[in-house]
């Protein structure tokens, strides 16, 4: 009679013991490929998830904050047109100065307090929804000017396109 010898493939009901005792430590499998090097990126996938999140939530607090209440502060920061929200009885501060019908491009303009010693026109009047000829004629701001009295026009609109005007008088 021969003897015939198999691997130990699968454990064998004759050995209970062996199925009750756990494996120490994972023994890697000789026929399985090698750790790919995407393994250790997989991890890191981790972080970008994190990242992007925190990044989305410091959108919605920025877009958040700018609806509700600090868009002053951001608002002014962000938008160059410091004047967009001038009204009647605003300052303004100083401005090139200008005679006649001459133009001047202004890249600074500024709101500020009319108690503020650089506080130089008064807002008289808002006229909004003027294309670029309207505002340039001034006719619009007649209404706001007394006689005898040097009157402005400030506006930012873009050519072509419509946009407001402030009339202004110097400051007393």
């Amino acid at each position: 009679m021969s003897e015939q010898v198999a691997p130990p493939s699968a454990p064998q009901a004759a050995q209970p013991e062996q199925l009750a005792q756990p494996d120490p430590a994972p023994q890697a499998d000789p026929a399985a490929p090698a750790a790919s090097p995407v393994e250790p990126a997989a991890k890191g996938s981790g972080g970008r998830k994190a990242l992007g999140i925190i990044g989305a939530v410091v959108v919605f607090l920025v877009v958040a904050g700018l609806k509700f209440g600090l868009g002053t502060a951001i608002g002014s920061f962000l938008n160059k047109d410091e004047t967009a929200e001038a009204k009647a009885g605003d300052c303004i501060a100083e401005l090139p100065a200008v005679t006649g019908t001459e133009e001047r491009s202004v890249s600074s303009a500024e709101v500020v307090k009319c108690t503020s010693t650089e506080a130089v026109y008064n807002v008289v009047g808002r006229v909004e929804d003027q294309t670029e000829a309207q505002a340039k004629s001034g006719q619009a701001c007649e209404q706001y000017i007394k006689p005898g009295e040097d009157g402005y026009v400030f506006y930012n609109i873009a050519p072509g396109g419509k946009g407001y005007l402030l009339c202004l008088t110097k400051k007393a």
